[in-house]
């Protein structure tokens, strides 16, 4: 999906009006959809019918707000608006739509002095939603006065309840647990130094016609990781279809004492589709994986088989062998292969073998990993991972998953592609193993490498934010990752 600039997203909203969608539609429209995901988020968090409050601005965004607050109210739920600005100051379509609200009941007050909201922050709020409909993609300058203090209040209430961002986060300084935006992805929400306040990025269909987007020139150097796109490499499976249809992937990995990695990658690599997944660990733990993955063929010594994908690196260990064995498998295969953990590592002062490799190669590196193969600081990484990404993948002829908030996807050629389901929860072992299995498992299915690499993230993310919205971050673990999978590939398909 195209990212664009606030510019290009108000021209392309000009043209949508100009074309005879009025503006008071447009904006019904992102109000019904930001109504939408916050039903959403409270029904994954167990939060129906929990207190939400909206804190609007007198720009579009509140606009947005009081459409959603006016949906919310309707259906029974315990809605409050507080307005930061006098009720005179707004105007055109967010007039039109508070005023509604207003009619239908809902309640509101109007916080108009530095006091009321130093009131407001002294007493707090029972809502367990907070909803930032403050400022837009348009607000410019230094905070201060009444905006200052209700974004202050805003960014507050996320230490205790969910926050919700209208289009983008007010002034880049209210941490969203997730931003709906409205078109199109922003430019400013899919940067690195923003993930902490943007959270997840769902983006509302506000009924732009097709062809404004296709002619809008958008970052042609980056792309957002959309589930519409990724839809179409899961077509309706055939009925007569058997498992020889979907792949057969192999997974390589493990070590003594390092059984997990590659149980876990295994089993994720299954439950993304793969039709067959066997397994090659080391004798001293064969007895440990193979009772934890029925489902997986565990050898201790090399099998035969017509591979369509091959995965190596959870648990190897970093010994001479690993990368003997690594630099075989570019050396000599001629399907996909995925490159995670030891696997990269390994590879430091062999780069070379990678840019050489037959076949197609992933790479799945942490920004630690990323530093190591190219002896580089993590510093020097995070501070620019689109670059990173980008060099990464033209220097080596391979795709670069470079792990982390907003996971990135580069392949020589190609716009980078911005993931942004997941969350803190994820920062526990295994989670990584976990990404490399379903990578291997989606490639395996014949999906191209690039495409797979995509859609494996965004699943594997989606994955952790629903076990984290059931479970709680804190006591996420990698096997329930693997176990909403499931319901992470009916976000995509409703089979």
């Amino acid at each position: 999906m195209k990212i664009v600039t606030p510019e290009q997203m108000r021209q392309l909203d000009a043209n949508t009006m100009n074309s005879g969608i009025p503006g008071e539609e447009l904006m019904l429209t992102a109000g019904e959809g930001l109504a939408s995901a916050i039903r959403t988020l409270a029904s994954n968090h167990q939060l129906i019918d929990s207190p939400v409050l909206f804190v609007a601005g007198c720009g579009n965004n509140g606009g947005d707000a009081f459409v959603a607050a006016h949906g919310l109210h309707e259906d029974g739920w315990p809605v409050e608006c507080w307005l930061a600005c006098p009720e005179s100051k707004l105007k055109g379509d967010a007039l039109i739509h508070f005023k509604k609200m207003k009619k239908a009941g809902v309640p509101f007050q109007a916080l108009e002095t530095s006091e009321h909201w130093a009131h407001a922050s002294a007493c707090g709020t029972d809502a367990e939603i907070v909803i930032d409909g403050l400022l837009g993609t348009g607000a410019f300058g230094e905070l201060r006065g009444v905006i200052a203090d209700a974004i202050a209040f805003v960014d507050a209430q996320a230490d205790r309840a969910l926050v919700v961002a209208v289009d983008v986060p007010s002034a880049m300084a209210v941490r969203a647990d997730l931003t709906v935006t409205m078109g199109l992805p922003k430019v400013e929400s899919v940067q690195s130094e923003n993930v902490d306040f943007v959270g997840n990025l769902e983006v509302v269909d506000i009924g732009i016609p097709v062809e404004f987007i296709e002619e809008a020139d958008g970052d042609s150097e980056l792309e957002f990781i959309h589930p519409s796109d990724l839809a179409p490499l899961f077509p309706r499976r055939p009925r007569d279809a058997h498992k020889g249809f979907f792949g057969h992937v192999l997974c390589i990995g493990g070590s003594k004492g390092f059984s997990g990695a590659i149980t876990m990658a295994s089993r994720a690599a299954c439950r993304s589709g793969a039709g067959l997944v066997s397994a090659f660990v080391p004798e001293a733990i064969h007895a440990l994986v193979a009772p934890g993955v029925p489902e997986v063929m565990v050898h201790s010594c090399m099998p035969e088989g017509q591979w369509t994908a091959i995965m190596a690196g959870p648990g190897m260990g970093r010994s001479a062998t690993t990368r003997e064995q690594v630099l075989h498998l570019l050396e000599t295969s001629k399907v996909p292969v995925v490159l995670d953990a030891d696997a990269i590592t390994v590879l430091a002062d062999h780069v070379a073998a990678i840019a050489a490799a037959r076949c197609p190669v992933v790479l799945t590196p942490h920004p630690g990993e990323f530093a190591a193969l190219f002896g580089l600081k993590v510093a020097d990484v995070q501070a620019d991972r689109f670059g990173m990404a980008k060099m990464a993948a033209d220097k080596l002829g391979a795709m670069i998953v470079l792990k982390g908030a907003g996971t990135l996807v580069a392949s020589s050629g190609r716009p980078v592609a911005v993931n942004m389901t997941g969350n803190p929860g994820m920062a526990s072992g295994g989670s990584g193993d976990v990404l490399a299995g379903i990578i291997a498992g989606l490639a395996g299915q014949g999906i191209p490498p690039f495409e797979a690499a995509c859609a494996a993230v965004w699943l594997h993310g989606r994955a952790a934010d629903l076990a984290a919205a059931e479970k709680a971050q804190a006591s996420l673990i990698a096997p329930d990752l693997v176990e909403k999978l499931s319901e992470a590939f009916r976000s995509i398909s409703c089979r």
